[in-house]
């Protein structure tokens, strides 16, 4: 598969940049001009249909959590979880330990 086909429109493709947002509302395509040039942050891309279902938290977190980490390390794109981890808290029930997730 060409990159053209999995970043254009169709079944694998349509990524859009959660870290922005156009004027009227969405997403705009994924990638930018010039990125050495802009200080305005690294893209954060998924498929829009992924992006649709996302709640404005979920990709806030996304975003904070691909900035926070270093760019391009080795030459190589950095890459991050579009959700987080879920976690939880651990309690003790008798003799066994469970994990309570909230």
């Amino acid at each position: 598969m060409s990159l053209k086909e999995w970043f254009g429109k169709g079944p694998k493709g349509d990524w859009v940049d959660i870290s922005r947002k156009k004027k009227g509302g969405g997403h705009p395509p994924c990638g930018r001009k010039k990125a050495s040039l802009k200080k305005s942050g690294y893209p954060k891309c998924v498929p829009r249909a992924k992006a649709n279902r996302m709640s404005a938290k979920e990709k806030a977190s996304a975003v904070r959590r691909k900035r926070a980490k270093a760019q391009g390390v080795g030459g190589k794109p950095t890459n991050v979880r579009t959700k987080a981890a879920y976690g939880g808290k651990m309690y003790s029930c008798g003799s066994t330990s469970r994990r309570a997730m909230y």
